[in-house]
């Protein structure tokens, strides 16, 4: 049994993607309102496991998480890539003709924004989450009212799916990182599987000083599918760059962060772990 904790309640895409990367175990979720209640879950009982976002091909990142994922000093120990897909759904009894509003987080809503425009006559509300507005029509019988989320989320709460893949991009994905106490790494991924690793360091001030890190990378064929940059606080015009880093060789790998730690400062790896690149 895996003890996942999730930002969001059942049916949310926190939930579908753990339910994704443990496909053959049994899932508990741990269902927090906030991403630090996610962090905070994993550092009072070290064998729960945090599944947070960290990315969205259309959104962007989530900043806020990264400075969470640091300073919880939990390891990374796997990603997993969801497809995010919208659906449209009402009580069973309900249909197109009975339908007057529809109900969703306001990122959903903007991801569907073509499909309501072809239905105007639908008052669109803003709510708290996707899984969550089609829990509150099932629970509360709201004839009329419909919800945008996964239909997994419809089903899950006794919703009829109206229509599926009403988002308006169909190559809308998710990241999301799966993190547990350091001392449990081991026990969720072979090291030696590892193909991938999240790092963070600062740099000094002083020309060229990122150049020089990317130029050891290359030079030991690691490649860099990713960089984020954040400022320190209390520190102007400083910054905190995340890196993603890829590599087919363990060896070279440690070898290009040995060779990059004397140009940087405060180096923390975040995690070593194994990426599908199809998923």
């Amino acid at each position: 049994m895996k003890r996942i904790a999730i930002q969001g309640i059942e049916g949310s895409f926190h939930d579908i993607a753990a339910h994704h990367f443990f496909k053959n175990e049994q899932v508990q979720l741990i269902c927090c309102s906030t991403f630090e209640q996610v962090y905070k879950a994993v550092a009072e009982d070290p064998t729960v496991i945090a599944m947070a976002a960290i990315e969205n091909t259309i959104a962007g990142s989530l900043l806020h998480n990264y400075e969470l994922l640091r300073d919880s000093g939990t390891t990374v120990v796997g990603e997993y890539k969801l497809h995010i897909t919208h659906s449209i759904c009402c009580l069973p009894e309900d249909d197109w003709d009975t339908i007057t509003e529809v109900h969703s987080h306001p990122v959903a809503l903007m991801q569907t924004r073509h499909y309501l425009e072809q239905h105007p006559e639908l008052r669109v509300v803003e709510a708290e989450d996707t899984a969550g507005s089609a829990r509150m029509i099932a629970e509360g019988h709201h004839k009329g009212w419909a919800a945008i989320c996964h239909a997994d989320a419809a089903r899950l709460y006794g919703l009829k799916v109206l229509e599926e893949g009403i988002e308006d991009n169909k190559h809308n994905f998710t990241r999301f990182l799966v993190c547990s106490a350091p001392q449990k790494a081991d026990l969720l991924r072979p090291i030696t599987e590892a193909n991938k690793s999240s790092i963070v360091f600062s740099l000094p001030h002083e020309e060229g000083s990122l150049s020089a890190v990317l130029a050891i990378l290359s030079f030991y064929k690691i490649n860099l599918t990713k960089i984020q940059s954040l400022p320190i606080i209390g520190r102007e015009w400083e910054y905190l760059f995340y890196v993603d880093v890829v590599f087919t060789s363990l060896v070279r790998y440690r070898q290009a962060v040995d060779a990059i730690i004397p140009l940087t400062k405060d180096l923390k790896i975040l995690g070593e772990y194994k990426t599908f690149v199809n998923s």
